[in-house]
């Protein structure tokens, strides 16, 4: 079977920008990582993740490009995670990070799943709206919204050394 995804990008102007692609749900998700950089025009070079989300796109597990987990705490890996394994009817978004220096921010969605056209190479780029600026789009976090944020609502005086109350020989 082919999935049909919308990638859209994060994007704060005016301008919608995404991309549809299809892909057999047999690739994997390095699969569906490489198409989607080069839809985009990326190189592909910079580190990325999936992250799996529900209806509100809400980040949840991750599947990274590479593994950086600390032991014990294991990470799919997009090199062996088949796509149909974790996007089906009843999970059907994803978001997808690119270049965490810049956080290219991507919302990703499974709009239908078809029959493989004969004659087709995929994965296939159907459709592509708009371009993708030069610089990834900020992000504004609820907190720098928020003019009452105190970082140290505590009251504590860094500069205060002698009275921060910790025990300078603790090890």
């Amino acid at each position: 079977m082919i999935y049909r995804f919308r990638v859209i990008l994060d994007n704060d102007t005016e301008d919608d920008v995404f991309r549809d692609i299809e892909i057999r749900e047999s690739d994997t998700m390095e699969d569906l990582h490489n198409v989607i950089t080069q839809s985009f025009g990326f190189d592909g070079m910079e580190i990325a993740s999936f992250y799996m989300s529900d209806d509100e796109w809400n980040q949840g597990e991750e599947i990274s490009m590479m593994d950086m987990s600390e032991a014990g705490n294991e990470v799919k890996m997009m090199s062996t995670t088949i796509i149909k394994d974790m996007i089906h009817e009843a999970s059907t978004r994803l978001i997808y990070l690119y270049d965490f220096m810049n956080m290219w921010t991507f919302y990703v969605e499974l709009g239908e799943i078809v029959e493989e056209a004969e004659g087709t190479d995929y994965p296939n780029l159907m459709y592509v709206h708009g371009q993708i600026p030069d610089e990834a789009p900020e992000k504004t976090f609820e907190a720098e919204e928020d003019d009452d944020f105190n970082e140290f609502e505590d009251d504590l005086d860094l500069d205060d050394y002698d009275n921060l109350n910790f025990d300078e020989n603790w090890n």
